[in-house]
């Protein structure tokens, strides 16, 4: 919520001085840039802290068309892993449950960016700007978690919720739209290329980027329907509360939130189009 807040704030911000701004620069211009940095999770397993999970590389590639100095269009291709253990979290509730997952994301976006004030690259006298971001994405992804041999495995098709083997339940697809949001800032390093840093979140309408979401199944009913793999990544409780015989029908997850994953990214960008010969401002 406060995040929300933050960016209808900066927002305003840029709208206010985007109208009180007479002359922008209008030529347009294309940029190539390559991105690194790192992914984050918020769902069952991490939700609250953006820095709270595993960290893993991520990276990417985007094509941006400026249409001026303030508008400009962006192409995005990224590949990062999220990653969360209850045996991190502070809860002694979540420590309980022990459950994990690893999941690797891949995402392919198209987004609007404002520039706060005017910005071109080249141009010695637009240095540095800050900048918002949102648009639509399409991402794939698929769950995995560890054995207790160490090796890793797939959860969609075991069904840990009863997915697909349980009465009028299917299987959660393993891609879907995404809102992607941001801010950050770019400066300029010369004639043609700039470093570019930015914070991102992608609202989504799944709760199984964790494989985790309702409740336990019945462990008979799971193994004998899916097996001794199922039944183990179903349920690894390591004790039982008070009074219950069975993990079935307890609270594993919380299927009121959908989950969100997002990237702090740092890029460089090169231009790819002509240098302006007009003046800079117009």
């Amino acid at each position: 919520m406060k995040g929300k807040i933050y960016l209808l704030l900066f927002g305003l911000i840029a709208a206010i001085n985007s109208e009180s701004t007479a002359q922008t620069f209008q030529s347009s211009s294309a940029e190539i840039g390559y991105q690194i940095g790192t992914s984050y999770y918020l769902g069952d397993l991490n939700p609250n802290s953006p820095l709270s999970g595993r960290q893993h590389v991520t990276q990417g590639g985007y094509y941006r068309h400026n249409f001026n100095s303030r508008v400009g269009l962006r192409l995005q291709l990224l590949q990062g892993v999220v990653e969360a253990w209850d045996e991190d979290s502070q809860s002694s509730w979540a420590q309980n449950r022990n459950l994990h997952f690893r999941n690797k994301i891949v995402e392919f976006s198209i987004s609007g960016e404002i520039n706060y004030i005017d910005h071109v690259m080249g141009n010695p006298d637009d240095r540095l700007t800050g900048y918002l971001t949102a648009g639509l994405a399409y991402f794939s992804h698929d769950p995995e978690a560890k054995d207790s041999f160490g090796n890793w495995h797939p959860l969609q098709p075991l069904g840990t919720e009863g997915q697909g083997w349980v009465f009028d339940t299917n299987p959660y697809k393993l891609g879907g739209l995404a809102i992607p949001v941001g801010m950050g800032f770019k400066i300029n390093l010369g004639p043609a290329l700039a470093f570019q840093f930015e914070w991102g979140i992608r609202k989504t309408w799944t709760d199984y980027l964790d494989d985790v979401s309702t409740s336990y199944v019945n462990p008979v009913e799971i193994r004998q329907a899916r097996g001794d793999l199922a039944f183990e990544m179903a349920d690894r409780i390591l004790v039982l509360p008070d009074g219950a015989s069975s993990s079935e029908g307890l609270q594993r997850g919380d299927p009121g939130l959908d989950d969100k994953y997002g990237y702090f990214l740092a890029s460089i960008a090169l231009r790819v189009s002509k240098k302006p010969t007009s003046c800079w401002n117009q």
